[in-house]
């Protein structure tokens, strides 16, 4: 099972997606697995690493990857929960501190999309919707949208559930558990 969490920044979409990696582990069994992107670059991101640690709380494993993601996904046993959180902030990782090809970075998604479905991982994948703001004005900028939108696209194609988050709201968009596509649900509380 697949499952695509996106939303604002701040909507509730990472307390969204840790309750439903939490949800399918329980049903599932095996490990619960983060799959971290964020590097701690500096004492405010390293804060927000710690603060989102504390708030997951215990029991889950911690692989951290903010290039290669297939290769931290080989080392998830089959049958395991992980939640990938973010798509967004590994895509600029993906261009710019590693100098990816977008080609690459569309082909490692693939990968790690293949994996999870031949190994029988439930994974949560959480992105950014940037595409709520004002154009930018620099081609750099759509350059790196353009990129995080077909990744988008590709994982909504792909995943057996679409869900946005917007103020805590969970909409959703492709359901596969008996609810209706288009249904909101308020986020769960902990």
């Amino acid at each position: 099972m697949i499952a695509f969490v996106g939303g604002g920044a701040r909507s509730g979409k990472s307390r969204h997606a840790e309750t439903l990696a939490g949800a399918l582990h329980r049903s599932r069994g095996g490990a619960l697995v983060y799959l971290a992107t964020a590097q701690a670059t500096d004492d405010e991101m390293a804060a927000r690493i710690a603060r989102h640690r504390h708030e997951r709380g215990t029991g889950w494993r911690t692989l951290e990857a903010p290039l290669a993601l297939d290769t931290a996904l080989a080392e998830v046993a089959e049958g395991d929960s992980v939640l990938l959180d973010c798509l967004t902030l590994w895509a600029s990782q993906w261009l710019y501190a590693g100098g990816g090809q977008e080609a690459e970075g569309e082909a490692m998604l693939a990968r790690v999309i293949e994996m999870a479905r031949t190994r029988d991982i439930a994974l949560v994948v959480v992105s950014n919707d940037l595409n709520e703001d004002l154009p930018p004005a620099d081609a750099e900028t759509w350059r790196y949208l353009a990129f995080l939108q077909r990744l988008h696209r590709r994982l909504a194609r792909e995943a057996d559930r679409v869900i946005e988050v917007v103020a805590g709201m969970a909409l959703e968009w492709k359901a596969t558990d008996g609810q209706a596509a288009g249904e909101c649900r308020p986020e769960a509380r902990r």
